[in-house]
């Protein structure tokens, strides 16, 4: 079966490459089949890394991407050639950013937001792990900052993720947005528009949509994707969500 990707719609300049990766053409069985790329959800290993072969092979990446080690967090590293991780180590950080061409990033999913970044120039490349506690924490600013360019001068683009239909969440998770950015305060009607209350009294989230409000914030430039909803289809997208023991996608960036 033929490995099979989404390639982003969005502003980068020509020389970017980004895609992010599909369920199917992979070698792993049920429940993560087939193509998971995470090494840490259970499956035998032997087929993660021949899935990561085969998407290799497949977009004809420069390098192996740098994979991390995600933990909701906010932290962000910097990648050059110097300091490219070697024998399979992943670097504990929740963003990635590089300004040396040939460096592929990597962002793992499987209901969780994943957020490339390009400056118009292409000189500069990010990519972000973006959960509600990442979001909530401040790791797109971070990932901003890490950047080192006007936010004007960025692009982004949102790729798949839990959308608001499927994403049931507490008070405690309206709550930690409602609290606005790190190092700001006040409440936005646009993010109380991003929770709706359910039946059960619990709320549906929004996340691409709290994402583009802290984009906007920023000033990044453009932000385009944010349109796919892993958990209501399960024929293309792994959801933790949804299927609990499952693989894992990557959003990739490179030039």
């Amino acid at each position: 079966m033929t490995v099979l990707v989404l390639e982003p719609r969005w502003a980068a300049p020509a020389g970017v490459r980004a895609a992010f990766s599909l369920r199917s053409g992979g070698a792993s069985e049920s429940p993560w089949d087939t193509l998971n790329l995470g090494v840490h959800v259970g499956d035998d290993l032997s087929a993660v890394f021949e899935n990561r072969r085969r998407l290799a092979n497949a977009l004809r990446l420069p390098s192996e991407p740098v994979w991390l080690d995600q933990v909701h967090g906010k932290d962000v590293i910097e990648v050059d050639e110097r300091s490219r991780p070697e024998g399979g180590s992943r670097p504990r950080a929740d963003a990635i950013v590089t300004r040396t061409p040939g460096i592929v990033l990597a962002i793992q999913v499987a209901d969780c937001l994943p957020v490339l970044f390009s400056s118009r120039d292409g000189r500069v490349l990010g990519a972000a792990h973006a959960g509600w506690r990442g979001l909530a924490a401040g790791v797109l600013e971070a990932t901003v900052a890490a950047m080192a360019r006007p936010p004007s001068d960025l692009v982004a683009w949102l790729g798949p993720a839990i959308g608001p239909a499927h994403f049931e969440v507490g008070e405690e998770v309206r709550e930690a947005f409602l609290a606005g950015p790190p190092g700001h305060s006040g409440v936005s009607g646009a993010v109380e528009a991003a929770f709706q209350r359910n039946p059960k009294g619990r709320w549906q989230c929004d996340l691409p949509a709290l994402a583009r409000q802290r984009l906007a914030a920023l000033g990044v430039g453009q932000v385009d994707g944010g349109e796919w909803c892993t958990a209501a289809d399960p024929v293309r997208f792994f959801s933790h969500r949804r299927d609990q023991r499952t693989g894992r996608m990557a959003a990739l960036i490179w030039c």
